[in-house]
């Protein structure tokens, strides 16, 4: 479940930011930062839903996950496909992500 909240708290994160971005770098209008105040907000509650026992935690696991999400958007709405350096770092955080996720603890 922590993935699935993890994956629609990134695209509401990069969706919220790009808002930001394009008003600002791409000259869109200033309306643009009211729904992306609006993702920003939604990425910030979907976090809290993440099955974590520490906000520390759930933030770095997040990471890697935004990383991917970050490269996939690049691609499909920027349309610059990442490179191999791109891929290979991103398989490096998603693996991080995971140990820190997926490591057996006790209580």
């Amino acid at each position: 479940m922590s993935l699935a909240i993890f994956t629609l708290a990134a695209l509401a994160e990069i969706a919220g930011c790009f808002a930001v971005w394009s008003v600002t770098r791409l000259g869109k209008p200033a309306w643009w930062l009211i729904p992306g105040l609006a993702c920003l907000a939604l990425f910030a509650w979907l976090l809290t839903r993440a099955d974590a026992a520490f906000a520390g935690r759930a933030f770095a696991a997040y990471g890697g996950i935004y990383i991917a999400a970050s490269l996939a958007w690049m691609w499909a709405i920027e349309g610059a496909r990442p490179d191999r350096f791109d891929l290979i770092g991103a398989a490096l955080c998603l693996g991080g992500a995971a140990l820190i996720l997926f490591a057996p603890r006790s209580a």
